[in-house]
């Protein structure tokens, strides 16, 4: 029986690497007098990722243009190539594959084809010819792993006789291997490169795979390095890694993702020592960079129905030294036609993480809010605390006390209401960007049971329902369908029982585009917004990026706001429009243009809005 021992990694780098070794080869020859001009035609092979391959290793493409020669060493360039392209025919599993290049129709060992070359015009390029009779494709004979290795790491190999004998497929199954040992607790596993033999007369290659196990080992001694301000005992009464637990990579990859999500440092690396200590553990160091202690945003935003939006944010991302955060904010907004003088709102907010326990956090909110609507106008102080519980990577929940003194004109009235109010929200979330997303579900629940001393007591509960989702149509990033919902109801009292900054209203970006900002449901005779018990709205949304970092937008919002009754239950009205967006690595820069399609009177024909990220 005819065998030949052949090392896979060997075939796979050459189909790599030969590229590289061609070019320094042929430098020489670039520098003949007369270059010849010429053209490269690789006969297909039915086979896409082979093709690929075959015009990736090639020196004749890839030097072309960019280094044309004479005679001898253009038909040294092409020999070179015969090499390369065999080894990527061997690295699909064809090992009596066959390579023919022609020259201007001349076969390589003509032995006047390099005097033919010289002697040809510059005009037309002449034509290089490569075609390729693969001949059967090699499958996997047997698959051994020579060594001892836990009964549960050899189902990771995941390579089984009769399949292509490809040496990605196999070198893949090297790193499995590697793997499913390091997860079993091996840290210190090797697995070298497999060996194969062929068996030309069956057509089959055989594997052999000899991994180096080492010793089981724990998690040994852990430091953290480059801590400046954050203090070492919050970093490591949150730290996921402890002494002592059977390594696996993916329990340390845990722990240096989480630390990384706190917000405080810039970068987190996991690494892992060399070689086990005197105890025969395996000591781990995580090199930690702090973000900048503090931060200052600036924004702006603009509407026709709500003007120029400008806000300001300092932010202080580790107050105390256990990543809490202060975050002071301010906001001025003029110019729309729903306002009818320019306002403002100011607030502070301060997050203490892992309070009382790990995952939940303590917010504090305070906000002073003056606004001029056409709706209602409104001077507020505005009071929060909640436990906000990180239930899973993509839930959370959320429980708190609320506070409210404000002062509201509406309709030529001032009434002064003290609220108090009990928020509870559960919220899902497994979208791919806050700004961009192109695929996941945002979906919350909201809860508010709030009693109101003032003007009336009362006592009633504002619930809400909201969601979107995102399709990547093409699973590129590219075509997105974005799909949105709002549904709300306030029980307990009739719409004028419910302060006015309580009830519903829709129109603007956030509901209806199309529509003046708060305009679209009940009115008071003169035409002002009444504001209503129930809410209901959907948006559909196409993006589309085109040429690069360019993208547009079609969408239809629809609405309706019912003045004493459920959601559903009122007319609905729709708004349609078309949006230019610019990507930026903070986010898309958004230009919205909507229109009724249902006309109110006194209403707008059109709104405009522009601002940073997607609309929702």
């Amino acid at each position: 029986m005819r065998r030949l021992s052949i090392p896979i990694a060997a075939v796979w780098r050459a189909t790599r690497a030969l590229v590289v070794v061609a070019a320094l080869a042929v430098g020489p020859f670039a520098r003949a007098a007369d270059p010849q001009p010429y053209a490269v035609t690789l006969k297909p092979t039915g086979m896409a990722g082979l093709d690929t391959a075959l015009n990736g290793s090639s020196t004749l493409i890839s030097l072309q243009k960019s280094a044309p020669v004479a005679g001898f060493a253009l038909t040294e360039r092409a020999r070179q190539d015969a090499g390369r392209f065999t080894a990527a025919l061997h690295s699909f599993g064809y090992y009596k594959a066959t390579v023919a290049i022609t020259i201007a129709g001349r076969k390589l060992d003509d032995p006047e084809l390099p005097a033919a070359i010289d002697a040809a015009p510059a005009d037309p390029p002449l034509p290089v010819v490569v075609s390729f009779d693969l001949g059967p494709q090699f499958r996997i004979g047997t698959v051994t792993i020579a060594t001892p290795v836990p009964a549960d790491v050899a189902a990771h190999l995941d390579l089984k006789p009769g399949q292509p004998a490809e040496a990605a497929q196999i070198l893949g199954g090297q790193g499995r291997l590697a793997d499913a040992l390091r997860a079993d607790g091996y840290p210190l596993a090797k697995v070298p490169p497999p060996e194969a033999t062929l068996y030309p007369d069956r057509n089959l290659l055989d594997v052999v795979f000899q991994p180096e196990a080492g010793p089981k080992a724990d998690i040994g001694p852990i430091s953290l390095n480059g801590l400046k301000d954050v203090n070492e005992g919050f970093v490591r009464q949150r730290l996921l890694l402890h002494q002592g637990e059977l390594y696996n990579p993916a329990t340390i990859e845990a722990a240096r993702s989480d630390l990384t999500s706190m917000g405080v440092f810039s970068v987190v690396r996991a690494v892992p020592a060399a070689a086990l200590d005197p105890a025969g553990q395996l000591p781990v160091a995580f090199d930690l960079t702090e973000r900048p202690l503090h931060a200052v945003d600036l924004g702006v935003g603009y509407s026709t129905d709500l003007g120029a939006n400008l806000t300001t944010a300092w932010h202080d991302r580790n107050l105390f030294g256990n990543a809490e955060q202060l975050n002071l904010t301010a906001s001025y907004q003029a110019g729309g036609d729903a306002l009818i003088r320019p306002g403002y709102q100011v607030g502070a907010q301060f997050l203490k993480p892992d309070f009382l326990t790990r995952d939940q956090q303590l917010e504090i909110d305070l906000n002073a809010i003056q606004q001029s609507l056409q709706a209602y106008e409104q001077t507020a102080l505005m009071e929060k605390i909640a436990l906000n519980r990180k239930l899973s990577p993509h839930w959370t929940a959320s429980l708190g006390l609320s506070g409210e003194q404000e002062s509201i004109l509406q309709e030529d009235v001032t009434r002064h209401y003290n609220l108090a109010g009990v928020p509870a929200s559960l919220t899902y979330d497994n979208t791919t960007s806050l700004l961009d997303p192109t695929s996941g579900i945002r979906a919350a629940v909201v809860v508010t049971p709030t009693v109101s001393v003032g003007a009336a007591t009362a006592t009633f509960m504002i619930s809400q329902i909201s969601g979107s989702t995102y399709l990547d149509v093409f699973h590129d990033g590219r075509s997105v369908i974005a799909l949105r919902g709002l549904v709300g109801q306030a029980s307990g009292v009739g719409v004028f029982g419910l302060p006015p900054d309580q009830r519903f209203y829709a129109g603007g970006s956030a509901t209806v585009r199309g529509y003046r900002y708060q305009t679209l449901g009940p009115q008071f005779p003169d035409g002002n917004p009444t504001g209503g018990t129930a809410i209901s709205t959907g948006t559909v949304e196409l993006r589309q990026r085109i040429l690069g970092n360019y993208g547009i937008v079609g969408f239809m919002d629809v609405g309706q706001v019912s003045t004493n009754g459920a959601p559903f239950t009122s007319n609905w009205h729709a708004g349609a429009g078309v949006g230019a967006r610019y990507y930026t690595s903070i986010g898309p820069i958004r230009l919205d243009i909507a229109v009724p399609l249902q006309r109110l009177p006194g209403g707008d024909s059109f709104e405009l809005y522009i601002g940073i990220g997607q609309a929702f």
